[in-house]
């Protein structure tokens, strides 16, 4: 959190941490989730390549997708931004399981196109933009996050420890 607060970005908010089950199942240890409001003067595609770096700087290495990772960082959304476009945001949104293991798309999809789909993505952030609305689906975060099963909302385990406030 202390590297996503230094220029270019200033952190706005920070969720609590939060345990799941790595994802996609198997893939590695159990992860530790957070979610940031971050502000930024740039365009996503700018920091989205910020991110990959600090990401870097962690030590991270991009060999396996969806592999083990020391940090991985989400741009989930920017307002209501959708890019590259409509049609493309659809197709990453319903592409197959088994296809989103071995595809990975080439321009930067806008919002994230499965975080409605993912307990371990939402609860973590609504706490920290509830009421943003999801520009393609039209519901808010908090609506995403009650729509999910309980099951899987309660996989995700708040922590005691907390995200260092910047």
């Amino acid at each position: 959190m202390e590297l996503l607060n230094q220029r270019p970005f200033k952190v706005d908010a920070a969720s609590a941490l939060f345990k799941s089950a790595a994802f996609p199942e198997g893939s590695g240890p159990d992860f530790v989730n957070a979610a940031a409001r971050v502000s930024f003067e740039g365009t996503p595609q700018e920091a989205l390549a910020k991110f990959r770096a600090i990401e870097g700087l962690i030590g991270r290495n991009r060999k396996t997708r969806w592999g083990p990772r020391t940090l991985d960082l989400d741009l989930l959304a920017v307002g209501q931004l959708i890019l590259p476009d409509r049609k493309s945001f659809a197709h990453w949104q319903t592409l197959l399981p088994a296809r989103q293991r071995l595809e990975t798309p080439q321009d930067l999809i806008l919002p994230h196109p499965r975080m409605q789909d993912r307990a371990f993505v939402l609860i973590p952030l609504a706490e920290v933009a509830p009421d943003w609305r999801h520009p393609v689906l039209g519901l808010t975060v908090t609506e995403m996050r009650d729509g999910l099963p309980a099951e899987a909302c309660a996989a995700v385990e708040r922590l005691d420890a907390e995200v260092p406030r910047v």
